[in-house]
Protein backbone atom coordinates (compact mmCIF):
# COMPACT_ATOMS: atom_id res chain seq x y z
CA UNK A 1 0.00 0.00 0.00
CA UNK A 2 3.00 2.76 0.81
CA UNK A 3 3.85 1.57 -3.22
CA UNK A 4 0.97 2.16 -4.10
CA UNK A 5 0.26 5.53 -2.21
CA UNK A 6 3.99 6.78 -3.66
CA UNK A 7 3.28 6.20 -7.22
CA UNK A 8 0.25 8.06 -6.43
CA UNK A 9 1.59 11.51 -5.23
CA UNK A 10 4.54 10.74 -7.49
CA UNK A 11 2.22 11.39 -10.32
CA UNK A 12 0.12 13.78 -8.86
CA UNK A 13 2.96 15.43 -8.04
CA UNK A 14 4.22 15.81 -12.10
CA UNK A 15 0.48 16.18 -13.10
CA UNK A 16 0.38 19.39 -10.85
CA UNK A 17 3.94 20.87 -12.72
CA UNK A 18 2.38 20.18 -15.93
CA UNK A 19 -0.76 21.63 -14.52
CA UNK A 20 -1.82 23.28 -18.05
CA UNK A 21 -2.47 19.61 -18.63
CA UNK A 22 -5.41 18.94 -16.38
CA UNK A 23 -6.89 22.45 -16.73
CA UNK A 24 -6.83 21.60 -20.45
CA UNK A 25 -9.18 18.98 -19.43
CA UNK A 26 -11.68 21.05 -17.30
CA UNK A 27 -11.37 24.22 -20.06
CA UNK A 28 -12.60 21.64 -22.88
CA UNK A 29 -15.36 19.98 -20.56
CA UNK A 30 -16.69 23.48 -19.79
CA UNK A 31 -16.16 24.52 -23.34
CA UNK A 32 -17.95 21.87 -25.43
CA UNK A 33 -20.91 22.10 -22.81
CA UNK A 34 -21.11 26.41 -23.14
CA UNK A 35 -20.94 25.52 -27.03
CA UNK A 36 -24.78 23.34 -26.91
CA UNK A 37 -26.72 26.37 -25.98
CA UNK A 38 -25.12 28.74 -28.83
CA UNK A 39 -26.06 25.53 -31.24
CA UNK A 40 -29.37 24.60 -30.62
CA UNK A 41 -30.99 27.78 -28.54
CA UNK A 42 -31.30 29.08 -25.02
CA UNK A 43 -35.28 27.36 -25.44
CA UNK A 44 -35.58 25.70 -21.58
CA UNK A 45 -36.67 22.28 -22.19
CA UNK A 46 -34.87 21.34 -25.15
CA UNK A 47 -31.81 22.31 -23.21
CA UNK A 48 -33.56 20.39 -19.71
CA UNK A 49 -34.23 17.23 -22.33
CA UNK A 50 -30.57 16.87 -23.92
CA UNK A 51 -28.64 17.82 -20.76
CA UNK A 52 -27.47 14.65 -19.30
CA UNK A 53 -26.43 13.56 -22.75
CA UNK A 54 -24.76 16.81 -23.51
CA UNK A 55 -22.66 16.79 -19.92
CA UNK A 56 -21.80 13.00 -20.19
CA UNK A 57 -20.57 13.30 -23.84
CA UNK A 58 -18.51 15.71 -23.31
CA UNK A 59 -16.90 14.44 -19.80
CA UNK A 60 -16.49 11.09 -21.92
CA UNK A 61 -14.63 13.42 -24.46
CA UNK A 62 -12.72 15.79 -22.06
CA UNK A 63 -11.76 12.15 -20.21
CA UNK A 64 -9.84 11.32 -23.07
CA UNK A 65 -7.47 14.08 -23.87
CA UNK A 66 -5.24 13.09 -21.31
CA UNK A 67 -5.33 9.57 -21.90
CA UNK A 68 -2.48 9.10 -24.33
CA UNK A 69 -0.07 10.56 -22.08
CA UNK A 70 -0.53 8.34 -19.07
CA UNK A 71 2.17 5.87 -19.88
CA UNK A 72 3.73 7.84 -22.92
CA UNK A 73 6.08 10.36 -20.79
CA UNK A 74 7.13 7.15 -18.07
CA UNK A 75 7.85 5.27 -21.79
CA UNK A 76 9.91 8.22 -23.05
CA UNK A 77 12.15 9.22 -20.21
CA UNK A 78 12.62 5.75 -19.23
CA UNK A 79 10.82 5.88 -15.99
CA UNK A 80 8.73 3.11 -16.82
CA UNK A 81 11.13 0.16 -17.32
CA UNK A 82 12.24 1.37 -13.94
CA UNK A 83 8.61 0.73 -12.55
CA UNK A 84 8.75 -2.59 -14.14
CA UNK A 85 11.58 -3.55 -12.63
CA UNK A 86 10.51 -2.81 -8.96
CA UNK A 87 9.47 -5.06 -6.61
CA UNK A 88 5.77 -4.13 -6.53
CA UNK A 89 3.43 -5.80 -9.43
CA UNK A 90 2.74 -4.15 -12.06
CA UNK A 91 -0.59 -4.42 -11.91
CA UNK A 92 -0.92 -2.17 -8.65
CA UNK A 93 1.77 0.19 -10.58
CA UNK A 94 -1.09 0.52 -13.38
CA UNK A 95 -3.97 0.70 -10.84
CA UNK A 96 -2.03 4.00 -8.83
CA UNK A 97 -1.31 5.81 -12.39
CA UNK A 98 -5.19 5.32 -12.91
CA UNK A 99 -5.90 6.25 -9.48
CA UNK A 100 -3.85 9.43 -10.26
CA UNK A 101 -5.42 10.35 -13.80
CA UNK A 102 -8.65 10.46 -12.17
CA UNK A 103 -7.87 12.73 -9.40
CA UNK A 104 -7.03 14.78 -12.27
CA UNK A 105 -9.10 14.70 -14.60
CA UNK A 106 -12.18 12.44 -13.30
CA UNK A 107 -12.59 14.37 -9.86
CA UNK A 108 -12.50 17.77 -11.38
CA UNK A 109 -15.31 17.18 -14.38
CA UNK A 110 -17.23 15.40 -11.61
CA UNK A 111 -17.41 18.22 -9.26
CA UNK A 112 -17.50 21.01 -12.58
CA UNK A 113 -20.29 18.98 -14.20
CA UNK A 114 -22.75 20.40 -11.78
CA UNK A 115 -22.41 24.01 -12.48
CA UNK A 116 -23.05 22.96 -16.48
CA UNK A 117 -26.06 21.25 -15.36
CA UNK A 118 -27.45 24.61 -14.03
CA UNK A 119 -26.42 26.13 -17.62
CA UNK A 120 -28.74 23.75 -18.88
CA UNK A 121 -31.31 23.56 -17.21
CA UNK A 122 -31.41 19.93 -16.05
CA UNK A 123 -34.08 19.35 -13.35
CA UNK A 124 -33.47 19.04 -9.56
CA UNK A 125 -34.24 15.90 -9.55
CA UNK A 126 -30.88 15.26 -12.24
CA UNK A 127 -28.41 16.70 -9.44
CA UNK A 128 -27.69 13.90 -7.39
CA UNK A 129 -27.46 11.53 -9.79
CA UNK A 130 -25.36 12.71 -12.06
CA UNK A 131 -22.96 13.38 -9.73
CA UNK A 132 -22.81 9.90 -9.01
CA UNK A 133 -23.32 8.33 -12.03
CA UNK A 134 -20.00 10.59 -13.06
CA UNK A 135 -18.35 9.16 -9.52
CA UNK A 136 -18.97 5.42 -10.75
CA UNK A 137 -18.15 6.13 -14.58
CA UNK A 138 -15.02 8.25 -14.70
CA UNK A 139 -13.20 5.62 -12.70
CA UNK A 140 -14.22 3.06 -15.15
CA UNK A 141 -13.25 5.34 -18.00
CA UNK A 142 -9.95 5.77 -16.51
CA UNK A 143 -9.58 2.12 -16.30
CA UNK A 144 -11.03 1.20 -19.32
CA UNK A 145 -8.44 3.84 -21.13
CA UNK A 146 -5.50 2.54 -19.02
CA UNK A 147 -6.09 -0.67 -21.41
CA UNK A 148 -5.98 1.50 -24.75
CA UNK A 149 -3.38 4.09 -23.55
CA UNK A 150 -1.02 0.80 -23.21
CA UNK A 151 -1.70 -0.97 -26.09
CA UNK A 152 -0.93 1.92 -28.16
CA UNK A 153 2.04 3.00 -26.33
CA UNK A 154 5.33 3.60 -28.74
CA UNK A 155 2.96 3.33 -31.90
CA UNK A 156 2.55 6.56 -34.18
CA UNK A 157 -0.31 8.27 -33.81
CA UNK A 158 -1.55 7.08 -31.22
CA UNK A 159 -4.08 9.37 -30.11
CA UNK A 160 -6.23 8.08 -33.17
CA UNK A 161 -5.96 4.84 -32.12
CA UNK A 162 -6.60 5.31 -28.93
CA UNK A 163 -9.96 6.99 -29.69
CA UNK A 164 -11.08 4.18 -32.20
CA UNK A 165 -10.00 1.62 -29.69
CA UNK A 166 -11.70 3.25 -26.18
CA UNK A 167 -14.70 4.91 -27.83
CA UNK A 168 -17.26 1.35 -28.69
CA UNK A 169 -16.10 0.39 -25.30
CA UNK A 170 -16.56 3.81 -23.51
CA UNK A 171 -20.64 3.43 -25.08
CA UNK A 172 -21.99 1.28 -22.07
CA UNK A 173 -21.21 3.70 -19.59
CA UNK A 174 -22.70 6.46 -21.80
CA UNK A 175 -25.55 4.82 -22.16
CA UNK A 176 -26.10 3.59 -18.57
CA UNK A 177 -25.44 6.94 -17.21
CA UNK A 178 -26.89 9.25 -19.01
CA UNK A 179 -30.53 6.68 -18.36
CA UNK A 180 -30.24 6.94 -15.23
CA UNK A 181 -29.97 10.65 -14.94
CA UNK A 182 -33.59 10.90 -17.70
CA UNK A 183 -34.80 8.40 -15.11
CA UNK A 184 -34.39 10.41 -12.19
CA UNK A 185 -35.22 13.66 -14.08
CA UNK A 186 -38.35 11.85 -15.24
CA UNK A 187 -39.79 10.41 -11.46
CA UNK A 188 -38.86 6.78 -12.91
CA UNK A 189 -36.85 4.07 -10.78
CA UNK A 190 -32.86 4.36 -11.59
CA UNK A 191 -31.60 1.71 -9.46
CA UNK A 192 -30.81 -0.47 -12.24
CA UNK A 193 -28.73 1.62 -14.41
CA UNK A 194 -27.08 2.42 -10.98
CA UNK A 195 -26.37 -0.94 -10.06
CA UNK A 196 -24.97 -1.46 -13.86
CA UNK A 197 -22.80 1.13 -13.73
CA UNK A 198 -21.49 -0.32 -10.34
CA UNK A 199 -20.37 -3.91 -12.17
CA UNK A 200 -18.99 -1.59 -14.85
CA UNK A 201 -16.43 0.13 -12.71
CA UNK A 202 -15.95 -3.42 -10.55
CA UNK A 203 -15.48 -5.37 -13.35
CA UNK A 204 -13.13 -2.94 -14.89
CA UNK A 205 -11.50 -2.44 -11.89
CA UNK A 206 -11.21 -6.33 -11.27
CA UNK A 207 -9.78 -7.09 -15.13
CA UNK A 208 -8.19 -3.97 -16.67
CA UNK A 209 -5.35 -3.78 -14.13
CA UNK A 210 -4.12 -6.96 -15.16
CA UNK A 211 -5.21 -6.20 -19.09
CA UNK A 212 -2.76 -3.03 -19.12
CA UNK A 213 0.14 -4.60 -17.32
CA UNK A 214 0.13 -7.06 -19.78
CA UNK A 215 0.25 -4.38 -22.73
CA UNK A 216 2.56 -2.49 -21.36
CA UNK A 217 5.12 -5.69 -20.93
CA UNK A 218 4.35 -6.75 -24.37
CA UNK A 219 5.14 -2.61 -25.22
CA UNK A 220 8.74 -3.00 -23.53
CA UNK A 221 9.55 -6.03 -25.19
Amino acid sequence: MSRFLHIVHRDLRLALRQGMDSLMVVFFFVLAVVLFPLGVGPEANLLARIAAGVIWVAALLAAMLSLERLFQNDFDDGSLELLVLAPVPLEVVVLAKVGAHWLTTGLPLMVTAPLLAVLLNLGADGFLVLVATLALGTPTLSLIGAVGAALVLGSRRGGVLLSLLLLPLYIPVLVFGVGAIDAAVGGFAMRAQILILGALFLGALALCPWAAAAALRQALE
